[in-house]
């Protein structure tokens, strides 16, 4: 199958004009502890929209909500406008070409190596044939920043820095116009981290993707975020601009922004800006 015919399947039944993440009244327990309560999300198309939340506040189960890997006890999750509790075989095979996600270890095939961990999702989802999809691979992961040769390699040979960005190439396999990222720069020196979140910013603006992204890194906050959610009190209580989040009267929203790391980050994204202005 073309990917131009696979476009055209998946307008039938996808909404490509509605916000791709819509998440309404949603309710999340394990038992009779609720995790969320009536949280309410909607990712606006193009956006980069960083998440966070207090440990215990839900992220991790909001992402896998969302992606269909749990079911919740309450509310509605809608992707490309399509409820996902009940998509059929053909909606969910559309949503998952439309998508990429980057979990937090990379989640990469340790027997296999990258290209072919690269290779997976195109072999699942088209009918190209074994060297188109090499050469595709090879393209993904040369745009995720990954040197030649990399391709061999098995992710035991790989840095934590070029996990993450297998990770990436992976995701982007299937040219998604969404893009999940699950604590993208965990466990990186400052170095990595910062041209990780670089190569995020700078694909996000030339693929036009939207990225909904779970970190607490608040350097990546302030450098590739367009809107950031604030889930507490089992809801979010806030989605704006990180700079409108630092005037913000909310206890946990307060701290997180006022306190000493916020205000370093807040310092260094003004000193980078005044650089770029001059």
């Amino acid at each position: 199958m073309t990917a131009e015919r696979e476009d055209a399947l998946d307008e039938d039944v996808l909404d490509m004009d509605v916000p791709p993440i819509e998440v309404r009244g949603l309710l999340s327990r394990f038992g009779d502890n609720i995790i969320h309560e009536d949280l309410n999300l909607t990712v606006p198309r193009g956006k980069v929209v960083g998440v966070v939340g207090g440990s215990g506040s839900g992220k991790s189960v909001l992402l896998n909500t969302i992606i269909g890997l749990r079911e919740p006890q309450g509310g509605s999750v809608r992707i490309f406008g399509q409820d996902i509790r009940y998509a059929k075989r053909r909606q969910w095979t559309a949503i998952e070409r439309r998508w990429g996600v980057l979990f937090q270890a990379g989640a990469l095939w340790s027997n296999l190596t990258v290209k072919e961990n690269v290779s997976a999702p195109m072999f699942e989802h088209t009918d190209m044939k074994k060297d188109e999809v090499g050469e595709l691979a090879d393209l993904k992961i040369a745009l995720a920043g990954l040197p030649a040769g990399t391709g061999a390699l098995k992710p035991s040979e790989l840095s934590g820095g070029m996990i993450k960005r297998a990770g990436l190439a992976r995701a982007l396999a299937l040219d998604p116009e969404l893009l999940f990222l699950d604590e993208p720069t965990s466990g990186l020196d400052p170095i990595s981290a910062a041209a990780f979140d670089e190569l995020i910013h700078d694909l996000s603006k030339s693929l036009k993707l939207t990225v909904f992204m779970i970190t607490h890194d608040l350097d990546s906050l302030y450098t590739i975020t367009d809107e950031v959610a604030v889930i507490a009190d089992k809801k979010v209580v806030a989605m704006a601009p990180v700079r409108e989040l630092e005037h913000s009267d909310h206890p946990w929203i307060k701290s997180y922004f006022q306190g000493a790391r916020g205000r370093a980050a807040a310092k260094m994204d003004a000193s980078m800006h005044e650089q770029g202005a001059h």
